[in-house]
């Protein structure tokens, strides 16, 4: 992969590739280029053998105007800080995309957890939470699973928050177990949106579901339930991809088999009846349908040539770079970019959210649904403003998110 020189350049390339459109006024531009407050912190930690390591660790908190912060903690060793800017700025303007009443927020900490135990993991958890504790809560920033982070993490974040407060605030985080006041379809959630987004570009296209050829990379949580969810609608998954390797079938694969296979022997390679391939060739498949759910810059100028995708959903944030953003765009690949794609996470962490505050928790039935109806009506929304403005989706959707941020921005004014 082809490192970003700069993510957040990225963001603010895109900023002003949509205010072109929106024409803001310079005070409001300006802020919106500038996060609130960004908090880097040493989170010390006692290893199994006894020996004390440090590891840096940051929470980016971008604009707040329209309610609380709201984005992912992960655990990757290439952390940075400004990444996570990048990223709390994606999340407050996805946030706005599909009108949830939450400010964008960001942060993890710089460590590798595939060489940690469970035990040191909850000690860095617990450590970090505390580090983090005077700028976060239910009314100012919650936080929620990413990379490497997952519902434990969530549980000892929660119970750490609570064990300074007194008693118990679970509304604190979001991605919790069930348990402690998790939300049911909170796992699925981005999968969920990812694929209504899917759907209701294939009507757009004039494209049947039936039969589309679908490649994804990265077979986590959200790749996985991708993948699962669309073969169950009739689609044919013909590829996957882990950071190890990516397996092949082009008559379809067996998405249960497959995960089966990979529980057991921790890879995706040499499933039956599949082709083994690298990453970069799945990447350069023909297929209808291509969904990086992995990591950032996934697509970049050094592979763009090789992908062959008519659709490219983003399950994963800043999958493709700005260069191959352009080129795919010139290539007439239908993109549906990762604030409108995987949106569907952040609105049922926000329904987790409103569960926990009040203390009543809804039926999955009526959380599907409430999510279906939010990312239809948004996807509808951005591809109004595409064909009106005659603009790609990504260019659309910032224009509808980053127009909501400025508006609430500008109706609150200047304090003091």
């Amino acid at each position: 992969m082809a490192p970003v020189k700069s993510y957040f350049q990225e963001v603010l390339d895109n900023l002003e590739k949509a205010n072109r459109h929106l024409d803001l006024e310079e005070g409001i531009y300006e802020r919106l280029r500038i996060p609130k407050r960004t908090l880097t912190v040493s989170v010390p930690v006692e290893m199994d053998s006894g020996e004390m390591k440090f590891f840096a660790g940051c929470r980016v908190q971008y604009d707040f105007a329209r309610g609380p912060g709201k984005g992912g903690l992960r655990y990757h060793p290439e952390t940075n800080v400004d990444e996570m800017t990048a990223l709390a700025a994606l999340m407050a303007w996805k946030c706005a995309v599909v009108d949830v009443p939450f400010g964008g927020a960001k942060g993890g900490v710089a460590c590798d957890t595939r060489v940690m135990s469970r035990r040191e993991i909850m000690r860095l958890t617990r450590r970090f939470a505390y580090e983090l504790s005077p700028v976060i809560g239910p009314e100012i920033d919650i936080p929620a699973p990413d990379l490497y982070t997952d519902e434990q993490v969530m549980a000892w974040f929660m119970d750490t928050y609570s064990m300074m407060k007194g008693y118990a605030v679970p509304e604190v985080v979001t991605g919790k177990p069930i348990s402690l006041g998790g939300s049911l379809g909170r796992r699925t959630a981005p999968s969920d949106g990812l694929v209504t987004t899917v759907a209701e570009s294939l009507k757009h296209l004039n494209i049947p579901m039936e039969g589309l050829r679908v490649t994804v990379i990265g077979f986590g949580q959200v790749g996985y339930n991708a993948a699962a969810i669309l073969d169950s609608m009739g689609a044919k998954v013909i590829g996957v991809a882990d950071s190890r390797g990516a397996i092949l079938n082009p008559n379809g694969l067996d998405i249960e088999c497959v995960r089966a296979h990979k529980r057991e022997t921790g890879l995706l390679t040499d499933c039956n009846e599949t082709e083994n391939l690298t990453v970069e060739e799945l990447l350069g498949v023909e297929t209808d349908l291509l969904i990086p759910a992995a990591v950032g810059g996934q697509i970049h100028g050094g592979n763009v040539k090789n992908v062959r995708a008519r659709i490219i959903a983003e399950g994963a944030n800043t999958p493709i770079t700005n260069e191959a953003d352009c080129e795919l765009n010139d290539r007439g690949v239908f993109i549906i970019p990762d604030i409108l794609a995987n949106a569907g996470g952040v609105v049922v962490s926000y329904f987790e959210w409103v569960q926990g505050l009040q203390r009543y928790f809804w039926k999955e039935t009526e959380i599907k649904e409430k999510l279906d109806g939010i990312m239809t009506r948004a996807y509808r929304e951005v591809l109004e403003i595409s064909l009106a403005k005659k603009i790609d989706l990504r260019t659309a959707a910032t224009v509808l998110g980053v127009g909501r941020v400025a508006e609430a921005i500008r109706v609150r004014g200047l304090y003091p």
